[in-house]
């Protein structure tokens, strides 16, 4: 990364930052995108059990990711202040970490998994498939959360290309094994959504093997010498990572976490209802890559220009961001509402989850539109180290006022599971609001600090 003076060399920077962080995201969806579909393929139930496994996976990956992705400001800033040499003390502190974190995840997942299915009443089928996807999921976890803080520290440095490189060459290894396994072809055992569990796991440990290699031998990363120098571990330097990344990662638990919890009450309607309600929550996923995509983006330059102590520039980021997130949005919206047979029918043939999904992905439409402002806000707030207000935004926007919402329109009023979705999006549209606020009340409080400075 390098300092910018204009707005065009700053959407230029923007962009090179931007675009492999995208296909990144974008490509690890469509890992989850295409276990969706092939298992919706082998039946709606392998695609329901899918669907009750990732809602407990989904928020406990994506919120300790958040955690340990709090090594991304940190270095970035560190980047920006010209403090190279301590990066790679940092990296090896998130790296025991990450270890930690997945003992703890591996633990409590043996303890709760199994009295969690057995009280949700699921047709015999979906809990098999449901308990053996976790199962099988498990044995990739120390791999992934080792993984991210890698990629974190990649990123941090502007690097995205590699990362995106990591997860290209990760793509077909997934949908190939998932292929073999949910099916049963070439001779491998036909395991139907427990196949896609494998496959999961099987790439997490692909990518996490590569990542080493790559930042052990490429220059651009060798240079900080993470490996060369044991570092124990360090309570105090956990707590400075974890002051930075545990609300960071309860803000985007917060956030997946409500979907994972209405898939969970959706078990109360039937299997159909269930398929489709994740078909078209995995193809809202799979748009909202876009604007977290751009969260991340602007964590890293907003941070790296904060570090440097270029308010002005920060702010200028953070404008392009929400901008460029918003407007394609709209565009995305438009799409979504012409072809939303089109994409129904990738995920099942089943006519009744067919009908459903397309209702469903009205509402996914008003998601991704909130989705578009809130989550690049939360990208700008983390790159100014400014995190924990986004926690109780978070956790009242979604959880106090979103999701008990929807349970009233879903059980008391004609809505039935669509008015999960309809709470979901109040939920967001308040997030939108409050972030918004927040935003711009650091930015003034800083562009005060700085003159004040001067």
């Amino acid at each position: 990364m390098k300092a910018t003076n204009t707005r065009k060399q700053k959407f230029g920077q923007f962009l090179i930052i931007l675009i492999p962080i995208l296909i990144t995201q974008v490509t690890l969806s469509l890992m989850t995108f295409f276990d969706t579909t092939m298992s919706g393929h082998a039946s709606p139930a392998d695609l329901a059990g899918v669907a009750i496994g990732t809602s407990f996976w989904i928020p406990v990956q994506t919120g300790l990711s958040g955690i340990l992705m709090g090594i991304t400001p940190i270095v970035s800033q560190l980047i920006g202040a010209k403090e190279r040499d301590k990066v790679g003390y940092h990296v090896i502190q998130a790296l025991w970490l990450s270890i930690a974190i997945g003992i703890v995840v591996l633990i409590a997942g043996g303890v709760l998994i199994s009295p969690l299915l057995n009280i949700m009443n699921l047709e015999p089928k979906v809990h098999h498939v449901a308990f053996y996807y976790l199962v099988s999921l498990s044995t990739g976890v120390l791999p992934l959360f080792g993984y991210i803080v890698i990629r974190s520290f990649i990123d941090a440095l502007g690097q995205t290309r590699v990362s995106m490189l990591i997860t290209l060459v990760s793509l077909p290894l997934n949908i190939g094994a998932g292929y073999l396994l949910i099916f049963g072809h070439w001779g491998f055992p036909r395991l139907g959504g427990i196949g896609s569990g494998i496959a999961t796991a099987f790439t997490y440990w692909c990518i996490f093997l590569l990542a080493l290699v790559i930042v052990h031998k490429k220059e651009a990363f060798a240079s900080f010498g993470i490996f060369r120098t044991f570092h124990r571990v360090s309570l105090s330097k956990w707590k400075e990572l974890m002051k930075i990344g545990v609300p960071i990662g309860f803000a985007i638990f917060f956030e997946t976490g409500v979907f994972s919890a209405v898939t969970l009450l959706m078990s109360q309607f039937d299997t159909v209802t269930i398929a489709a309600h994740q078909a078209a929550n995995n193809f809202a996923t799979t748009l909202y890559m876009i604007p977290y995509s751009i969260c991340m983006a602007l964590t890293i330059l907003v941070g790296y220009e904060t570090g440097a102590s270029r308010i002005k520039d920060a702010k200028q980021y953070a404008v392009l961001g929400i901008s460029t997130a918003t407007i394609l949005s709209l565009f995305t919206a438009v799409i979504l509402m012409l072809f939303r047979q089109n994409v129904a029918e990738i995920y099942s043939n089943n006519s009744n989850v067919v009908i459903m999904i397309k209702h469903f992905l009205i509402y996914a439409i008003f998601f991704q539109i909130s989705d578009a402002i809130a989550t690049p806000i939360q990208g700008a707030l983390r790159g100014y180290k400014d995190v924990n207000p986004a926690f109780w935004i978070t956790l009242l926007a979604y959880w106090i006022i979103g999701l008990p919402l929807g349970y009233i329109l879903a059980n008391y009023t004609s809505q039935g599971p669509y008015g999960y979705w309809i709470g979901l999006i109040s939920g967001l549209a308040v997030a939108a609001v409050l972030l918004l606020g927040r935003l711009n009340f650091i930015q003034k409080k800083l562009a005060v600090t700085s003159i004040t400075q001067y």
